[in-house]
């Protein structure tokens, strides 16, 4: 009977579950419950405030709206989900994401969704717009990404409302407001992420520790770039016991690494990089026995890490996987310890002082994938047992003083290797690679530096297996030959191929592939013939330095349309330039120099908009400079000297104001310097117009040029008077703030022609030589305190050189010759420390040549022939009696041309000056101690103190010498 009722029992509960489910499901396909039709509703109306420019939710028609794109709901249908995020964000195939972004207005109809636990719109574009003030409402939301997704304003207080949030992401969620506070924080207590990355926290660096320190269930913590400044040095309590992940970097904290850190011991992952943390490097971090991954790299920590290593390799669970400690300032020799980290998988330590070698105890770490000791001064021999780390993927060693040999030893299991750097920093090979012939690495290596490294002097014949390689950067190797048609047929598409600073020759074939973007360095080498046609996906294009002949082909801009920078210098290349290249609308810089080209420069430069860099200079080019050159706004350097260029400068020109090297030297540019380049050319840096036919005045309108630090308008036929405000030119006359650049130009220095191509940003000059200038050298000069080289020679320049001259501490090089200038020369030329060469011949200086100071170092006579009234060494003219007077002026005194006027008004005020001079300074002294008698005792007290010093000391000495006397007559 009992068994009866139970299975009657069973048979009505799996009909009452049967019916429920029936229900269920139906309710699901027909959409028949009242909150689906709102909740549907509502997500309509939300897609319609939205812009889809990729119609992304094209999905959203039909009833069932949980199967629209981002949508998730629950068993019951309820909408719990709205997964939005922009997915080509982080994609690196995308060039511009945000075409696929959704934008518009966020609509409060997401308010219908009372289930809603869940909303992802990550990196999207909102265009600025604020956080909608209704998602305070959402009071079911868990989890909400609104990271990157381009909201302006300032963090919303009602976000404080969402009570049961566990994951909050805002990492540059915000524009540039700083008024961001987090005092709403504690309300979220619930919450274990909390991502505010970029998001700008200044006003909130005093407290920004005690807000988060009141979040206990925080078990992910992430403030990079916040601009928080203060880290507390000490806490009275730490709350956040379950906390896991900190980052903290790019703040700018300045202090040491304090101590309540340690505290956290549950921390897995630290990362404190990129701020100014100083001191070394705590102990503390032995007791943090779960911590995987710890960066303080970046930063401004001293010391060896020896202490630090070794409490670390104590533990016997340690944990640490990833150690970066780059770019700080520590150094000493890597300790032993560090084999004994055997967890390790990245050890990054680039960019510090560590000396000596790599410790064989590395060997130990068999889990190690990334090593990189690159940038340090490390030495001696790389030793083999680094061959036996099988999991290594990347070994970066670069920019060391590594020596001796590489064999096959250093690689015999590096099996899982990817990434091969061993460049050195200098130019002096001390490393070299001996394999054998057919060795066969055990690896397929994606990037290969050996710069500086003696691979040659045949081609690596080991590089035939690898045909993964997208980066080769084999420089300075010592390889001479042709490179072997197996390396052009390898089946690889490279990112990079440098194989500069060689001796290889031999055909080049354009079968080897590339990546877009691609670069390819074959400069400074043996190769002859045409210039190769390459791959079209091609963005630099340097064969300079090698014996190319012929022209450039014709259709180069349309075989190789996507090329940024091209290097063609130094070659034999003839024939004119193609008209091809203004269809490379990309193009950054191009510089054909020191070729034979000729012919006319092609009008083609409106479709270049991005040219920075132009230098045609040394070859045999004619014509106008063409007017198209004017479209470019951007250009910075334009080097055209060294052709056959004629006509005036174009009028065009005064377009590109971003020019800041206009080296227009040796041609036979004519009529007036043009007075724009003073007044629209603002950023100018040099202007060499040297070896020209302008004529005219020097235009006033150059003081302008605040920025000119190179002036050189020599060897031309200007006249007139050297501008008295040339000393106003800033240049000449102080450092220019963030003005490190390189460049090239020829200028005449230390009586010859230097040619500059490094630190160009050091060279200040003025040469006005070889002009019809006339009148007198401009007293302003002397303001020109940082100038290097004047050469105002071959002119006809009248006068006295100007007293002041010796102020110009940091000239160099001085030419006054061939002019017609008189008087002596000026004392205070003594002073000029820093002068090695001076010409001031065939003049009509008169008067005894100084010999003090930097005077002395000048012994050659051609420095002061050609002028009759000159006398004393090293000219073999005696001076009178009269002129063996040495000047009274002292070095450097300044004016000394008119030293006689107002002597008469100076001795005046000499003598009336001594009368309350003495009066003030005996009463100052003597007055006070007649007056105060404490004073006086002091005072009297000192002197009696100091006579008895004195005559004790004469008295031991005295003795001393009596003594020593009496012993040499003992000896004798």
């Amino acid at each position: 009977m009992a068994d009866t009722r139970a299975s009657i029992l069973f048979f009505f509960i799996i009909i009452i579950l049967s019916s429920v489910q029936t229900v269920k499901l139906s309710s699901c396909e027909t959409q028949n419950f009242s909150w689906i039709a709102t909740e549907r509703k509502a997500l309509l109306k939300f897609k319609e405030g939205l812009t889809d420019p990729s119609g992304r939710l094209s999905s959203w028609r039909g009833k069932d709206c949980c199967s629209w794109a981002g949508v998730r709901c629950s068993e019951l249908g309820h909408v719990t989900k709205l997964k939005l995020p922009n997915l080509y964000s982080s994609n690196p195939d995308v060039l511009d994401a945000t075409t696929y972004a959704l934008g518009g207005e966020i609509l409060p109809s997401l308010l219908d969704l009372k289930y809603l636990n869940y909303l992802d719109l990550s990196f999207n574009d909102f265009g600025g717009a604020p956080i909608p003030k209704f998602i305070g409402s959402l009071k079911t939301l868990r989890y909400l990404n609104l990271s990157g997704a381009s909201f302006g304003g300032s963090l919303p207080l009602f976000l404080g409302n969402l009570t049961s949030l566990r994951y909050l992401d805002l990492n540059s969620c915000f524009g540039d407001s700083n008024k961001n506070d987090l005092h709403r924080l504690s309300n979220l207590s619930h919450l274990k992420h909390l991502n505010l990355g970029s998001v700008d926290l200044s006003k909130a660096s005093i407290y920004w520790f005690e807000a988060v320190n009141m979040l206990p269930s925080l078990e992910e913590l992430y403030l990079p770039a916040c601009g928080l400044s203060i880290l507390p040095c000490s806490l009275p309590t730490v709350n956040l016991s379950s906390l896991a992940v900190l980052d903290l970097s790019s703040n700018g904290f300045s202090s040491s690494i304090p101590s309540w850190l340690f505290n956290m011991s549950d921390l897995e992952h630290l990362d404190l990089n990129s701020n100014d943390l100083r001191g070394k490097i705590p102990q503390g971090f032995a007791d943090m026995h779960f911590l995987r991954y710890l960066d303080l790299s970046a930063n401004s920590l001293v010391g060896d890490i020896g202490e630090f290593t070794s409490g670390l390799s104590r533990c016997n669970n340690c944990s640490l996987e990833s150690l970066d400690l780059g770019y700080n300032q520590l150094g000493g020799f890597l300790p032993v310890s560090l084999g004994h980290l055997r967890n390790l998988k990245n050890l990054l330590l680039e960019h510090n002082y560590f000396l000596g070698s790599i410790p064989e105890s590395i060997s130990n770490l068999s889990s190690l994938e990334s090593l990189d000791l690159s940038e340090n001064g490390m030495k001696g021999t790389i030793p083999s047992s680094l061959g036996q780390l099988s999991s290594l993927v990347s070994l970066e060693i670069k920019d060391n003083q590594w020596e001796g040999v590489i064999t096959e030893a250093h690689f015999s299991n590096l099996t899982s290797l990817k990434e091969l750097s061993i460049a050195q920093n200098s130019t002096n090979i001390t490393l070299s690679f001996n394999v054998i012939s057919n060795w066969i690495p055990p690896f397929k290596l994606k990037y290969l530096s050996l710069r500086s490294c003696l691979v040659g002097p045949e081609f690596p014949s080991w590089l035939r297996n690898q045909d993964e390689l997208q980066y080769i950067y084999v420089w300075n190797a010592g390889i001479v030959g042709s490179i072997p048609e197996w390396f052009w047929k390898l089946d690889m598409v490279l990112y990079v191929l440098d194989l500069g600073y060689n001796d290889l020759s031999g055909p080049i074939p354009n079968s080897i592939k590339f990546m877009p973007q691609g670069e390819v360095f074959l400069d400074s080498n043996n190769f002859r013939g045409s210039l190769p046609i390459l791959s079209s996906n091609l963005s630099t294009y340097h064969f300079d330095h090698n014996m190319f002949s012929g022209s450039i082909p014709h259709d180069i801009g349309e075989k190789m349309p996507m090329l940024t920078d091209v290097d063609l210098s130094f070659n034999s290349l003839n024939g004119s330039l193609p008209s091809s290249i203004g269809k490379l609308n990309s193009l950054m810089t191009f510089v054909i120099s020191s070729n034979q080209l000729s012919g006319k420069i092609p009008d083609i430069w409106n479709n270049t908009p991005d040219l920075l860099l132009i230098d045609m200079s040394n070859n045999s080019l004619s014509g106008n400079i063409p007017d198209s050159l004017g479209s470019l706004t951007v250009l910075k350097f334009l080097r055209l000297s060294g052709n056959n260029l004629s006509g005036e400068i174009s009028h065009a020109l005064r377009k590109s104001t971003t020019i800041e090297n206009l080296d227009l030297g040796h041609n036979r540019l004519s009529g007036h310097i043009p007075r724009w380049i003073g007044e629209t050319l603002s950023s100018l840096l040099v202007l060499n117009l040297q070896s020209n036919i302008f004529t005219g005045d020097i235009p006033r309108q150059l003081c302008n040029l605040s920025l000119l630090h190179i002036l050189n308008l020599g060897e031309n036929n200007l006249s007139g008077l050297v501008p008295r405000c040339i000393g106003n030119m800033r240049g000449f006359s102080s450092i220019i703030k963030n003005m490190r650049y390189d460049g090239q130009v020829w200028l005449v220095a230390k009586g010859t022609d230097l040619f500059y191509e490094t630190n160009l940003f050091l060279v200040n000059s003025i040469n006005l030589a070889g002009n019809n200038l006339s009148g007198d050298i401009p007293q302003e000069l002397a303001n020109l305190s940082r100038l290097g080289t004047l050469n105002l020679s071959m002119n006809h320049l009248t006068g006295k050189i100007p007293s002041g001259i010796g102020r110009l501490q940091w000239l160099e090089t001085l030419d006054l010759s061939r002019n017609q200038l008189s008087g002596i020369i000026p004392p205070s030329m003594v002073a000029m420390t820093s002068l090695n060469h001076l010409n001031l011949s065939y003049n009509n200086l008169s008067g005894k040549i100084p010999s003090a100071y930097q005077f002395q170092t000048f012994i050659d006579p051609s420095i002061y022939e050609g002028n009759k009234g000159l006398c004393g060494p090293p000219l073999p003219t005696k001076c009178k009696d009269n002129d063996n007077d040495e000047p009274s002026n002292p070095p450097g005194s300044g004016n000394n041309d008119n030293e006689d006027d107002g002597e008469g008004d100076q001795m005046l005020w000499f003598y009336l000056s001594m009368g309350p001079g003495f009066v003030v300074g005996f009463w100052g002294v003597c007055g006070t101690l007649i007056v105060k008698k404490s004073w006086r005792r002091v005072y009297f007290q000192f002197i009696e103190d100091m006579k008895e010093k004195v005559m004790v000391f004469f008295s031991l000495k005295l003795a001393r010498l009596r003594r020593s006397l009496n012993m040499e007559e003992t000896q004798a």
